[in-house]
């Protein structure tokens, strides 16, 4: 390892592959627009199929089977179906789904960032494609 000018740790070539397999690891098993929001959700407790359609808002329920269906065989939920009539189907987070709480607490906070930092930057659009008055 190197150290630049500015004192940080350049990471050799070699360490820099394994963090991006890491990466990219990561982003296979939690790719797409609705699998973190579904862990995000399910974190606050079990639900029934409908109170997650209701909670992720935009997703469909052919879109919401099949990514729940994926993070079970991930191991990030378990869904328990109970012999009612009718059939009662709840899924709920594991323990393994946790390890990614940092993960979700830092992207949320993020994201408000980010969203705040494009309502500045409208408004200071807005400022200055107002004609001045006269």
């Amino acid at each position: 390892m190197k150290t630049g000018a500015d004192q940080e740790v350049i990471p050799s070539k070699e360490e820099c592959n394994a963090s991006v397999n890491a990466i990219r690891d990561a982003l296979y098993v939690l790719n797409g627009k609705w699998k973190l929001p579904l862990i995000f959700t399910l974190r606050e407790g079990p639900k029934r199929f409908n109170e997650i359609h209701k909670v992720v808002y935009g997703i469909t329920p052919k879109i919401l089977s099949k990514e729940l269906r994926e993070l079970e065989l991930n191991g990030f939920v378990v869904r328990k179906v109970y012999p009612t009539t009718p059939v009662t189907v709840i899924y709920e987070s594991t323990p393994y789904s946790c390890t990614l709480r940092n993960v979700l607490d830092e992207l949320r906070s993020w994201g408000f960032q980010h969203r705040e930092k494009i309502k500045q930057s409208m408004r200071q659009s807005e400022t200055k494609s107002l004609p001045a008055e006269v």
